[in-house]
């Protein structure tokens, strides 16, 4: 999938996507035919981009460990350079521009965006009001201004978000933000019923995979146990586990060694 692709797709047809953290969960959400991975700079490597397939991965640029206008330049060109289709940037408008205006497709964020959560007034719904509704609105319409390309919609009122997505051209990758959204977004972690912490009231949770993980641990300390127990016992290592040596070689091997 290109950009030109998901644009096209906007009003035909709702795209998934997910946030994921292992080569194993790339892959796995290509196989299932995920659309779209979002893929933290740190993690985006080629093992990841391999993983990925034919999924178009949104590249996200670390905001704060990124400061300024050519940090992420040099940070976008370099997740260019190993295969990202767009890059997530949560700097200001300047730096959208820039990074537009020289042709790498960029991803904001509007609504609940948790590094700048505290002006809208922390962890919570945005966009109740219609005051926020259109703060929101007007964050888009600077977005599409700037030469951005979709936008991540968090946690806005379902009709909010249906109607946002429905007048900008920006394809919006919705997470907690309606059914109305060009993308459905959730984190892999979510999904999977690993969640560390608290779990978010969009969130829809698929597998458990954390009691799975629970059991792992249990089996992992046993057989860590076993090994403890075997190896204080003298059970291990055992003939099996040796290697042998012929009793003429060993004969000469003692001789050799005289006074050492």
């Amino acid at each position: 999938m290109t950009v030109a692709d998901l644009r096209a797709a906007k009003g035909q047809r709702v795209l998934t996507m997910l946030y994921v953290e292992t080569p194993d969960e790339a892959a796995a959400a290509a196989a299932a035919g995920v659309d779209v991975l979002s893929i933290i700079a740190p993690l985006w490597n080629a093992q990841m981009r391999a993983a990925a397939g034919d999924c178009f991965v949104q590249v996200g640029l670390l905001y704060g460990e990124l400061v300024t206008t050519e940090d992420y330049l040099r940070a976008g060109f370099a997740a260019r350079a190993v295969g990202g289709d767009a890059y997530y940037c949560g700097a200001g408008l300047g730096t959208v521009r820039a990074l537009a205006g020289e042709g790498l497709p960029v991803v904001g964020h509007v609504g609940l965006v948790p590094s700048k959560a505290t002006w809208t007034g922390g962890f919570k719904a945005v966009g109740k009001t219609a005051a926020s509704a259109l703060y929101v609105a007007a964050e888009m319409r600077a977005l599409e201004q700037a030469g951005a390309v979709a936008v991540e919609l968090e946690v806005v009122p379902a009709r909010v978000g249906a109607e946002l997505s429905r007048r900008s051209p920006l394809v919006t990758f919705g997470m907690g933000a309606g059914s109305g959204t060009d993308a459905q977004y959730l984190f892999a972690e979510d999904v999977l019923g690993c969640t560390r912490g608290h779990r978010p009231r969009h969130a829809k949770t698929y597998r458990n995979f954390a009691a799975e993980y629970a059991r792992l641990q249990t089996e992992r300390i046993a057989a860590f146990g076993e090994f403890v127990a075997d190896v204080k016992a003298g059970r291990y290592p055992a003939a099996a586990h040796d290697v042998a040596v012929e009793d003429a070689e060993f004969a000469a091997f003692l001789a050799g060694l005289g006074d050492y």
